[in-house]
C-alpha cells in the first residue's frame, strides 16, 4: 500500500522531529486519521472520535506545522491506537 506507506514514513519523521514537519504532511495526516476537517479558515479544526476536547486544530506557519501541534496530532494519533482504530 503506497498510500499508507507514505503515511507511515511522515508519522515517523513528525515523531523525529516535531518542529520539521511541513504543514501540508500534518494536513494529510489529519485527513487520513480524522476524515475532512470540520471547519477551514486560519486554523483548520478536526473533530476526534472521543468525548471531551474533541477536535484537533491546526495552521499554516509560513509552509510549517507548529510543534506543538504536531505533538497534538501525536498523542491523538497514540489514542485512536489504544482505542483498536
Amino acid at each position: 500500500m503506497p498510500v499508507m506507506s507514505s503515511v507511515d514514513s511522515i508519522v515517523e519523521a513528525m515523531k523525529r522531529d516535531p518542529s520539521g514537519v511541513r504543514f501540508r504532511d500534518l494536513q494529510r495526516i489529519c485527513e487520513f486519521y480524522f476524515g475532512k476537517p470540520r471547519q477551514s479558515g486560519s486554523h483548520i479544526l478536526f473533530k476526534m472520535p472521543w468525548p471531551g476536547d474533541p477536535r484537533i486544530s491546526i495552521q499554516n506557519s509560513r509552509g510549517k506545522a507548529k510543534a506543538y501541534q504536531v505533538k497534538q496530532v501525536l498523542l491523538a494519533l497514540e489514542r485512536l491506537k489504544e482505542r483498536g482504530r
